[in-house]
């Protein structure tokens, strides 16, 4: 299993380590992929919202030059701001989401992600999501078009009863304290029960 997470300056820290950390233990090959905030030179060291410095493994024009066509078997937007919004401004993490969503790929999106880059895409159609709570009030500013919104929404479900959400190739999840369940529902979806919950027995988790 190959999947790439995309990491942009103001990315929450737990989202985006939490998926890599626990995909890897179960055997998953990662590739953490960077960007750039909008206008400014790509660095391969990128800070999360709290300071937190990350080294990128590959930038993502690199990694979209080395696809040579063939897709992840999933793709991990973690939220955060201003990084989920710097995640969104790039048309061509939109695009490759949509396209990974078109051949049935996992689309894996937490806290502001689902609805500052999902929602975006239109992948959230027909599907139960979550998201950080209230972020689904801030949609029109980033489908500014009421009619897109309807469009790009449709049949839709918004459940914040539940950390995380699994809808048939989307999986979501509600914010930074859900970050270990969001993952290990990533692991689970990917490589079965059996490979979960080894990782979930020799890292000791609640």
């Amino acid at each position: 299993m190959k999947f790439v997470e995309i990491l942009a300056p103001g990315f929450e820290e737990i989202e985006a380590m939490s998926p890599v950390d626990y995909l890897r233990r179960g055997g998953v090959e990662v590739v953490v992929a960077g960007i750039s905030a909008w206008g400014e030179k790509y660095s391969s060291v990128i800070h999360g919202a709290h300071g937190i410095k990350v080294e990128c493994d590959i930038s993502f024009d690199e990694y979209l030059s080395s696809m040579n066509g063939e897709l992840p078997d999933g793709i991990i937007i973690p939220g955060g701001m201003p990084g989920a919004a710097n995640i969104g401004a790039n048309k061509q993490i939109l695009d490759l989401i949509q396209k990974m969503n078109d051949a049935q790929k996992f689309v894996c999106a937490i806290c502001a992600a689902p609805i500052v880059v999902l929602a975006q895409t239109g992948v959230l159609a027909g599907k139960q999501f979550t998201c950080y709570p209230g972020m689904e009030q801030n949609i029109a500013k980033y489908i500014p078009d009421p009619e897109k919104i309807n469009d790009l929404m449709a049949g839709s479900y918004l459940n914040l009863e539940k950390s995380n959400v699994r809808d048939g190739n989307i999986i979501t999840g509600k914010g930074p304290g859900a970050a270990e369940e969001f993952s290990m529902n990533i692991l689970k979806s990917a490589c079965g029960v059996d490979v979960m919950m080894k990782v979930k027995t020799s890292s000791v988790q609640r």
